[in-house]
């Protein structure tokens, strides 16, 4: 993929991967494996994907990989020991993760387990003060306010690993905090950009799990389709850059292309340009303050037909929904991404339609009180309570529709 730059030989970093069996995992083990020189791996969380884990050890022999049970570390450390490797220790659940992400060994942690899952983990390493990079909105969604307090009483670095917000983070190293005016994060308009609004409450989970540019999670799709990806990266935003709602703007951009912008106080727009490749934001996080070469290569024909919209609040009332949370902030937070994260999990189990999604959302939002947690058991006691209160929405719905 590419190489040192010459006359150089960096320091190795060692590298924690929570979510080391999904897309971001995945993408981030082989730029390890294209930089040996550069970074090795020190620690996995895996979750419930024990054959994946398995060929992870074998290639990678970290010195300590986490499972989500018992029973699955078990099984993990009984196929390690046939296979002959008794270097790397096997644990589990949240404790595992919070050792995988605290060992002392590591220098860099990334953080991309889906959900609320990783947050702990998170933290404990943050407060470990270890370099983040982060691949997990909804960490910083649900937390946000806590995460950058602890990041900055111990300096640690937040490096945004979302293509969006990693765009602003370059983009903003042409100037200070309070030359920003705003910033602007782009949205493909996922596959239903040009749908009727008449025509949503028939999307189909196939519909909706089909989109135009990137190839990504389930959830994470959905919430593209619904634009309430973008609403959760808004309330990203303003907790990494330091931006009120009022100044974090977002424009439709079906080529996927400009990642996102930085408005100055001149009038100056810096834009991102790049492949759509997650490894190539993964590798800036990495490597980060410097740049070091890559083949990931971006075709200048593909500035020859750029268009940019504003959303249509309307159609996608779930971003709406994201801005007045994102100003109210804490809680309201908080159930955003859970009530989001039952109601997509029931839209893909076809107990809801499309439209169903921001409905159980704004019930829930509409009952949120207005508070700020104060710790880590806090939010996730906030984030149970909006779970549970998003489950009695959609079974309030279910019984009116069979009566």
């Amino acid at each position: 993929m590419g190489g040192l730059l010459e006359g150089r030989t960096p320091p190795l970093k060692h590298i924690a991967i929570l979510g080391s069996t999904g897309s971001i995992g995945q993408s981030t083990l082989s730029i390890v494996e294209s930089y040996p020189e550069r970074f090795a791996v020190a620690s996995l969380a895996a979750g419930r994907n024990i054959d994946a884990a398995l060929q992870q050890c074998l290639r990678w022999r970290p010195h300590v990989v986490s499972l989500a049970t018992e029973e699955l570390a078990a099984d993990l450390a009984r196929r390690l020991r046939s296979a002959g490797v008794t270097s790397t220790e096997v644990v589990w659940g949240g404790e595992g993760a919070v050792r995988v992400a605290t060992l002392p060994e590591v220098d860099f942690v990334i953080s991309a387990i889906v959900g609320v899952a990783g947050l702990e983990a998170t933290y404990a390493a943050v407060i470990a003060g270890k370099t983040i990079g982060l691949a997990n909105k909804e960490a910083m969604v649900a937390a946000g306010e806590i995460l950058t307090a602890a990041a900055r009483k111990r300096n640690v670095a937040l490096l945004p690993i979302d293509s969006e917000h990693n765009a602003i983070h370059q983009c903003m190293r042409a100037g200070r905090r309070d030359e920003v005016r705003q910033i602007w994060l782009t949205a493909s308009g996922g596959p239903f950009r040009t749908l009727p609004a008449s025509e949503f409450r028939n999307i189909t989970v196939e519909q909706a799990l089909h989109h135009p540019t990137w190839v990504m999670g389930r959830r994470i799709t959905i919430d593209s389709a619904t634009l309430v990806n973008k609403g959760l990266e808004i309330i990203e935003a303003c907790r990494l850059f330091d931006l009120p709602p009022s100044a974090i703007k977002v424009s439709v951009h079906p080529q996927s292309t400009v990642h996102s912008l930085v408005e100055f106080v001149d009038g100056s727009l810096l834009a991102q340009i790049s492949v759509t490749d997650m490894r190539l934001p993964i590798l800036y996080a990495l490597s980060y303050p410097e740049r070091i070469e890559s083949d990931l290569r971006f075709d200048m024909a593909s500035l020859s037909d750029l268009h940019f919209e504003p959303p249509d609040l309307e159609r996608f009332p779930c971003l709406r929904l994201a801005y007045e949370a994102a100003e109210k902030g804490g809680a309201h937070a908080i159930a955003l991404n859970a009530a989001d994260e039952v109601a997509v999990e029931a839209f893909l189990q076809r107990v809801i339609p499309f439209t169903g999604i921001p409905d159980t959302i704004g019930k829930v939002l509409e009952t949120t009180p207005e508070t700020h947690p104060a710790t880590i058991q806090e939010v996730l006691a906030l984030d149970h309570e909006s779970r549970e209160l998003a489950r009695e929405v959609l079974a309030g719905r279910e019984a009116s529709r069979r009566c």
